[in-house]
């Protein structure tokens, strides 16, 4: 029996995430030096992940 197309792996195309978890929010604004050790991590600014 055969594998659906739609169940089957990405291998080849990996698509870019709009919605960044909540350390890859953290590290990211670090970066931007937005963000200090200490400071709170609930509502944080909005962000858009880097290219």
């Amino acid at each position: 029996m055969s594998q659906h197309p739609s169940l089957k792996g990405s291998g080849a195309i990996k698509t870019r995430r709009n919605v960044l978890k909540r350390f890859e929010r953290v590290d990211l604004l670090m970066k931007r030096g937005k963000f200090k050790p200490g400071d709170r991590v609930l509502g944080l600014p909005k962000t858009k992940p880097e290219e």
